[in-house]
C-alpha cells in the first residue's frame, strides 16, 4: 500500500470514523477542516513514527509538515531520505 493510501486510511478510521479515506483530497487542511485537533496531531505523530519507523522531532511538528495528505507523503519521504544518506 501506498504512503498517501495508509494516511488517507489511517485519517478516515480515526478522525472520520469512516472506512473510505480516499475520498479525502490529498491537498486538503486537516486543521482548516476540522478533521484534527491538537491531540489528533499527537496521534497522527504517533502513527507516522509507528508505521514508517521515522523519529519526529520537536521542531517538525509544523503545518507544513503535517496538514494534509501530500504534506505528510512529502515529510515522510525526506525523513526516509535523510536516514539513508551516509
Amino acid at each position: 500500500m501506498e504512503v498517501s493510501e495508509q494516511i488517507k486510511q489511517y485519517i478516515a478510521e480515526t478522525f472520520l470514523f469512516s472506512d473510505d479515506g480516499f475520498n479525502l483530497g490529498d491537498d486538503v487542511s486537516f486543521l482548516d477542516e476540522g478533521i484534527i485537533d491538537s491531540m489528533g496531531v499527537l496521534e497522527l505523530i504517533m502513527f507516522v513514527e509507528e508505521t514508517f519507523g521515522i523519529s519526529v522531532e520537536d521542531d517538525e511538528i509544523k503545518p507544513e509538515n503535517f496538514d494534509s495528505v501530500n504534506k505528510l507523503c512529502g515529510y515522510i519521504e525526506r525523513k526516509n531520505s535523510a536516514a539513508v544518506e551516509p
